[in-house]
């Protein structure tokens, strides 16, 4: 088991990063609300890993903070939750906001997420709820997270910044068309692709 990593960024494509460790580059796909932490690329970061075997491919999943690995390995054990939704999950909403909706039975937020209908919805509630009983306890994670602007090089077009931002959000779950739609209005010519995708996403919820 791969539990942690510390490298230097050589690639931010959300949801994915490449991470160099002594000489080999590492995939890794990461949430949101971790590309809104990270340092900006060149820069060491430590991440929390979580790996998972499949038949056909191996994934490295990576955290900003143990609370976030702890929230995606709970999402995991929740019956039709997969690694794919589970990063939908944490890229769509604050770990501290997710977690208000289970212990408080809101369905009617969770149902919001991409991906979570409401059979689903009442699931991570009736199955989360016992465990994330203790989460404020030595976790105030409510409310927004931190935003980290990155530097964006200055080789890379306004173009490309609006692409990855729809790229990103196509690949959390979003219809191609509304991704497009929801980045285009709300681009303001200057922000950087991850704070693209974050408004992107608090607009659509």
């Amino acid at each position: 088991m791969i539990g942690q990593i510390r490298g230097i960024i050589l690639e931010k494509q959300p949801p994915q990063l490449l991470v160099e460790v002594q000489g080999i580059g590492y995939e890794i796909d990461a949430p949101m609300s971790t590309f809104y932490q990270l340092p900006d690329i060149l820069q060491e970061v430590t991440l929390f890993t979580h790996f998972v075997v499949r038949e056909d491919a191996h994934h490295l999943y990576g955290f900003y903070t143990r609370d976030e690995r702890l929230l995606f390995r709970s999402l995991l054990k929740v019956n039709g939750v997969g690694p794919r939704l589970a990063l939908t999950i944490l890229s769509s909403t604050a770990p501290g906001e997710f977690v208000h909706c289970v212990l408080n039975n809101d369905t009617a937020s969770l149902v919001r997420l991409p991906g979570v209908g409401k059979k689903t919805a009442e699931r991570l509630v009736v199955e989360m709820r016992d465990k994330l009983s203790d989460w404020y306890q030595g976790t105030p994670t409510a409310g927004t997270l931190p935003i980290k602007q990155g530097i964006e090089g200055q080789s890379r077009g306004r173009h490309q910044i609006l692409q990855d931002a729809i790229s990103a959000l196509i690949t959390l779950g979003y219809k191609q068309q509304e991704a497009g739609r929801s980045v285009t209005k709300i681009d303001d010519g200057a922000a950087s692709s991850e704070e693209l995708i974050r408004r992107a996403l608090r607009e659509m919820m």
